[in-house]
C-alpha cells in the first residue's frame, strides 16, 4: 500500500526551480494578476446578487474573441492572437451581451434571468460557430485559438503579461477613484440618485470594470472558468468580514494566492491544465470558509440555532413551572353575593 501511495503521489517541483523558470514565473504572475483583479472586482457582482452576469460575460466573450481574431487577421492584417486585440473584442461582446439582456428585460415581460440566458446562448452559440469556421479556414495563426476559450497559462508571454497588467491596473484604478460612488450604488442606489449621482452612468461604468476583470483571463484561464474567479473568492471573503473594503482586499488576496497555488500544483502534477486546478483550489478555500468562518459559517449557525432552541425550551419550561396549578376561587358566603 505504501509503495502504491508513493507511486500515485505527485512529486512537487522545487519552489526555487519553479520560480527560476521564465515560463513558470510568467504563468504564476499572469494567473495571480487575473485572480487578484477578478476576485476583488467580482465582489461587486456578489453583493449585487448578479452572479449570473459573470457567466454571461464569460460565455458571450467567446463571440468577441473570434470576431476580433477574424477582423485582425483577415481585414487588418495584424496579429490576431494578440491578447490586447482579443481582450478588446471580448470586452465589447461581453458588455454588449449584458446591455442587450438588460434592454430585453426592460422592454418586454421577460425576466432578467431569462434575458441573460437568451443572450448567453446567442453569443456563445455564435462564438462556437465562428470558432469552428476559424479552425477550418486558411487564416494564419488559427492554430491554438481554442486556448483562449479553455485557457493555456503555460503559453503566456511577456507581451501577454504586460497587457493583462495594464488592463488590471486600469480597472482597479477606476474602482479606487470611484470608491465612494460604487459603494453607494451597491448598498443604497436610491440615496445615490438623491445625491445627484447618475445610476445610468455609474452602473455601466461598474459593469465595464468587472467585465475587464473577467475577460483579461481569456488566455491564462479561459473564458469558461472565469466565472469561478469572479464569484468564489468573493463568496469566501464574505464569510470572514462585514466591511466592503476588507471584503474586496481579502477576495483579491484569495484569488491571487489560489491562482499561485494552482499554477504550482499544475506544474507539479504534469499534464493537468492550470485553470481547473486553480478552480479546485478556490473551491477548497470556499468550503473551508463556509465551514470555519467565526461569524457566518454553517457550523456557527447550527450552534446558534441549537443554543436558541435550548433557551426557548428553558424559558417555556420556566413559564410553566411559575404559573403552577390553577386553583378555583372560593364560593361567596350566603348573603354576600349581592353586596
Amino acid at each position: 500500500m505504501s509503495a502504491l501511495t508513493a507511486a500515485l503521489a505527485p512529486t512537487l517541483v522545487d519552489p526555487v526551480a519553479f520560480l527560476s523558470s521564465y515560463t513558470y514565473r510568467t504563468m504564476l504572475l499572469g494567473t495571480s494578476m487575473v485572480g487578484l483583479t477578478a476576485g476583488a472586482l467580482g465582489s461587486y457582482l456578489y453583493l449585487h446578487k448578479q452572479s449570473l452576469v459573470s457567466d454571461v460575460i464569460g460565455h458571450s466573450a467567446i463571440a468577441g474573441v473570434t470576431t476580433a481574431f477574424i477582423t485582425a487577421t483577415a481585414l487588418l492584417g495584424i496579429g490576431g492572437r494578440s491578447v490586447l486585440v482579443l481582450t478588446i473584442g471580448a470586452l465589447i461582446a461581453a458588455t454588449a451581451a449584458v446591455l442587450v439582456a438588460n434592454w430585453i428585460a426592460r422592454a418586454s415581460r421577460v425576466g432578467i434571468d431569462a434575458a441573460m440566458a437568451i443572450c448567453l446562448a446567442l453569443f456563445y452559440g455564435s462564438g462556437v460557430v465562428m470558432l469552428n469556421a476559424i479552425s477550418h479556414s486558411s487564416l494564419p495563426e488559427r492554430g491554438g485559438i481554442a486556448d483562449y476559450v479553455f485557457g493555456s497559462a503555460s503559453t503566456l508571454t511577456r507581451a501577454d503579461l504586460t497587457a493583462i497588467t495594464g488592463f488590471a491596473a486600469t480597472a482597479l484604478a477606476v474602482t479606487a477613484l470611484l470608491w465612494k460612488e460604487f459603494k453607494l450604488l451597491t448598498f443604497d442606489p436610491v440615496l445615490c440618485r438623491t445625491m445627484g449621482l447618475s445610476n445610468r452612468a455609474l452602473s455601466p461604468l461598474l459593469l465595464g470594470t468587472v467585465t475587464v476583470a473577467i475577460v483579461i483571463g481569456i488566455k491564462a484561464v479561459g473564458l469558461i472558468l472565469m466565472v469561478a474567479f469572479a464569484i468564489m473568492p468573493a463568496a469566501a471573503a464574505r464569510q470572514w468580514t462585514r466591511h466592503l473594503w476588507s471584503m474586496i482586499a481579502l477576495a483579491g488576496l484569495i484569488g491571487a494566492l489560489s491562482a499561485a497555488m494552482g499554477s504550482y500544483l499544475a506544474v507539479s502534477l504534469g499534464s493537468i491544465p492550470t485553470g481547473p486546478i486553480i478552480v479546485l483550489v478556490l473551491a477548497a478555500v470556499l468550503a473551508v470558509s463556509l465551514l470555519a468562518a467565526p461569524r457566518r459559517s454553517l457550523l456557527r449557525r447550527r450552534q446558534a440555532q441549537r443554543a436558541l432552541r435550548r433557551r426557548l425550551l428553558a424559558e417555556v419550561a420556566a413559564a410553566r413551572e411559575g404559573s403552577g396549578p390553577t386553583t378555583a376561587a372560593p364560593a361567596p358566603a350566603p348573603g354576600e353575593a349581592h353586596r
